[in-house]
Parts: C-alpha cells; sequence; structure tokens
C-alpha cells in the first residue's frame, strides 16, 4: 500500500527520496506476507536487527525501485501494488537493466569467428582477395575492433555549421546582455555626467574615453604589476577583468570626483572592496602617466588672447595665478610621517599640491602632490614652474607666497594684495577690488 504522509523516506541504502522533496513519487510499506517481507529485506541488502527494524506505517520503499508494470492507480488517485510484487530496480543492478549492455569486443570477435569458420571454400578464396585488395592499400591492422565512421550526409554538416554559427551569435548577445554598462545605468543626461564624472557633458566625456581607450586595453592592474619582476611580462594585459573598462573609469570618477566610499561603490558594482581599491591605483597610475605627459601650460600669447578684460586692464602681464590645495589624506602610522603630512591650515593629515591658473580660468600647472607640512615658497621651488616662466611674466598670488626673489632670477614678478599699512585703505585697494571681482 502507498503512503501518502509527506514525512515517508525511501529505506534502501543510497536512496534518499522522501515525500517532502519528491512529493510525485509513492512510498509503499513492507508487505505483512512474513515469506514476502523476508524476501523485500533480502533484495534490498538489508538485515533486520537493532539498526533496521520494520515498522508498520515508518518503514517504506519508494517506487524507484519497482517495475512501472508492477504499480496501478486506484480511481482515488492513490498509487497500488500489484500481488506479490518484489522491488528490483536498484544502482546494484543498474536499475533493473532497462538499457540493453552492449556486447563487447570479445564477443563479437567471437562471433564473427564462428561465422567465418562455417563458410565454404569459394567465400574463402573470396577473402585472400579482400585481404590482398587490403594490403595492396596499405590499410594497417588493429588489435582493437574500432569503428569505422559513417558516411558525411553533407546537409547534416551544413545544419551544424549553421547551428553552430547560431549558438556563436546568441552567445555574443547573451555577454553583451550581461555586460550592460554600469555608466548607461546612472548617467544619461549631461546633468547626470557632470555629477558623476566632473565631466562638463556627456560628449566630453566620452570623447575622452575615445582617446585613451586604444592603450587603457592594455592596462595591467596594480597588484599583477607589483608581482611581476619581468618587464617584458608587463606588455601583456592583465585576463579576467570583473568589469569593462570604460566602467572602470567610471569607477574611478566615483571614487575621486564624486568621493563615494569604496564600500559602497563595491555594493553598487558588485565587486568587491578589493577590487575596488585595486582599479582605483590602477587608474590614478594610468592617468597620471597619460594626462601627465600632456602639455597644459599656455603660451604668452594665447594667454593675451583669452585674458578678461579686467585683467588687461589692470594686470596686463599675468601669465598665471598660483594658489596651492590639500587633499587630506590617512594618518601614517610613523611618528616621523605623521609630523610631516600634518598641515598645520587644515590641522588634518594631507598631501599638498601647486596650481597654476591661467587669467581665463584654465588650469595650466598642477604639480605633484607633496607633504602637507611643506611651504608655498618651498613647493613652488620644487614643483617646477619656474623653468616655465619667461622674462616679463608675471604671476598673481596671495600673501604667503614669499617667492619675490625666486621670480626676479628668471625675469618674473609678483603680484600679491597689498599690506595693510595703517588703518586707512591704500591706493591700491580699488585695483585690488577689481582683480578679485573678477
Amino acid at each position: 500500500m502507498a503512503a501518502a504522509a509527506r514525512s515517508c523516506s525511501c529505506n534502501v541504502p543510497g536512496c534518499s527520496t522522501s515525500g517532502r522533496r519528491q512529493p510525485y513519487l509513492s512510498f509503499h510499506a513492507f508487505p505483512t506476507d512474513e515469506t514476502l517481507r523476508k524476501s523485500w529485506v533480502r533484495l534490498i541488502r538489508r538485515d533486520e536487527g537493532p539498526s533496521f527494524k520494520i515498522l508498520w506505517g515508518s518503514t517504506f520503499v519508494c517506487s524507484l525501485h519497482f517495475d512501472k508494470e508492477s504499480i496501478y492507480v486506484l480511481e482515488s488517485g492513490r498509487k497500488r501494488l500489484k500481488a506479490n510484487t518484489t522491488p528490483t530496480r536498484f544502482p546494484w543492478n543498474n536499475w533493473g537493466d532497462d538499457q540493453p549492455r552492449r556486447r563487447s569486443v570479445f564477443d563479437r570477435v567471437n562471433t564473427r569467428l564462428g561465422v567465418a569458420e562455417g563458410v565454404q571454400a569459394d567465400a574463402e578464396s573470396a577473402a585472400e582477395e579482400n585481404d590482398q585488395s587490403a594490403a595492396s592499400n596499405h590499410e594497417p591492422a588493429s588489435d582493437h575492433n574500432y569503428a569505422h565512421a559513417g558516411v558525411v550526409d553533407a546537409a547534416a554538416v551544413q545544419t551544424i555549421r549553421l547551428l553552430e554559427a547560431k549558438v556563436r551569435d546568441l552567445e555574443g548577445q547573451l555577454r553583451d546582455l550581461s555586460c550592460i554598462l554600469n555608466i548607461n545605468r546612472y548617467c544619461a543626461t549631461d546633468d547626470e555626467f557632470r555629477f558623476y564624472t566632473r565631466f562638463p557633458s556627456e560628449k566630453v566625456f566620452w570623447s575622452f574615453w575615445k582617446s585613451i581607450a586604444p592603450s587603457a586595453s592594455r592596462l595591467v592592474y596594480w597588484s599583477r604589476a607589483q608581482r611581476t619582476t619581468d618587464v617584458m611580462g608587463l606588455e601583456k594585459p592583465s585576463p579576467n577583468r570583473r568589469l569593462q573598462l570604460v566602467d572602470e573609469l567610471f569607477l574611478y570618477c566615483c571614487r575621486v570626483a564624486v568621493g563615494m566610499k569604496e564600500k559602497v561603490i563595491a555594493d553598487i558594482f558588485g565587486i568587491s572592496t578589493t577590487t575596488v581599491s585595486r582599479v582605483i591605483i590602477t587608474w590614478a597610475n594610468y592617468l597620471f602617466l597619460v594626462l601627465g605627459s600632456e602639455p597644459i601650460w599656455m603660451t604668452r600669447e594665447r594667454v593675451q588672447a583669452t585674458m578678461p578684460t579686467k585683467f588687461a586692464q589692470y594686470c596686463p602681464n599675468v601669465r598665471v595665478i598660483l594658489d596651492c590645495t590639500e587633499i587630506r589624506c590617512e594618518a601614517p602610522s610613523s611618528l616621523t610621517l605623521q609630523s610631516e603630512t600634518f598641515s598645520n591650515y587644515k590641522n588634518t593629515n594631507t598631501f599638498k599640491g601647486l596650481i597654476g591658473i591661467a587669467p581665463c580660468r584654465v588650469i595650466t600647472f598642477i604639480s605633484k602632490l607633496y607633504t602637507g607640512s611643506i611651504s608655498d615658497r618651498e613647493i613652488t621651488q620644487q614643483s617646477g614652474i619656474l623653468h616655465l616662466l619667461q622674462p616679463g611674466d608675471a604671476c598673481m598670488a596671495d600673501k604667503g607666497f614669499v617667492i619675490d626673489n625666486m621670480l626676479s632670477e628668471v625675469g618674473a614678478t609678483l603680484i600679491i594684495p597689498p599690506f595693510k599699512r595703517g588703518t586707512r585703505f591704500s591706493r591700491r585697494t580699488p585695483k585690488t577690488q577689481s582683480i578679485a571681482s573678477t
């Protein structure tokens, strides 16, 4: 009788079916007839004892171990076993030997030898002729009965090729769908591009990407560059990227331009924080090399042509406006480095850089980063901007840049706001206000 309880389970060794996981199976209790019950126990390879006891309502054999012809269905839908039915399908007997076995090579060879013994003499002579013909064709003898290739069907071959081409096409479509650019999900308008990337528009961003894409395709991730000691090995790009290259650039912009935390970026892009750090470091080094090699210093003629009216009126010789910027960093573990990177102006650990801006508000000079404790005078000397100035140029800066003598060595002059002298405004105050308003 089949049990309907969903808590039933099969007691055949190696069978893990249960009514809860396989509700479509039926579970049959052991028969009450002692002889038939012992036959069931013997067939399932179990022995009644302390480890296996047949209990009514809790010991079953699932329908997988019975022939389909042995099971019938009642009008109520319950499944029953025919009289005197025994389980016959098990893993150790290949589930009842439903599949016909392939004859062994030994049996097939013996069959052929038996047939060969009964042929007539004329058949033997024909066989000898066939052997001679085979020898003339130089066919190598084989100790094994390998199957010969069948006749090639041209139509089938053509169909296979068409299907293979279709599979490749579908795989490409699947690859494209599974690699939807994250940048397209978040940046659809110029305002969104300005927010996430700080590029002025979508057109400018894609123009920039088009210019760096050929070299970016051979990027070497930072971790691999650290492990590689062979210089020739660095020529090969890093394999198995988790993101497309343009998404890596977008990730870098989200971190540097927007200031997102690495954990937030990892959740957005579906990658680990370790991968986020590796991508950021890799792109920071790559963009430093690519963009750092681009000349952004404007010629004197270009500065004069783009100079605002008030600058041309009051400071016509200004070539560059100097100022420093500081970027906050983590406090180093070394006390010496802590003191070197500590900025009294920001009251924290920073890196400091010198920025040069043309009167038309275009950045024309960016120095390397130095420790936050460096003075404005020292960073001006170490940055290399003095080598770009020409005699007759003027530099505008705030009062902290005490660099008059340094500029005079290259024939340039310094323009700074006037210092307070007494309680009255000096004559240079209107000029200073006019320049500041630009």
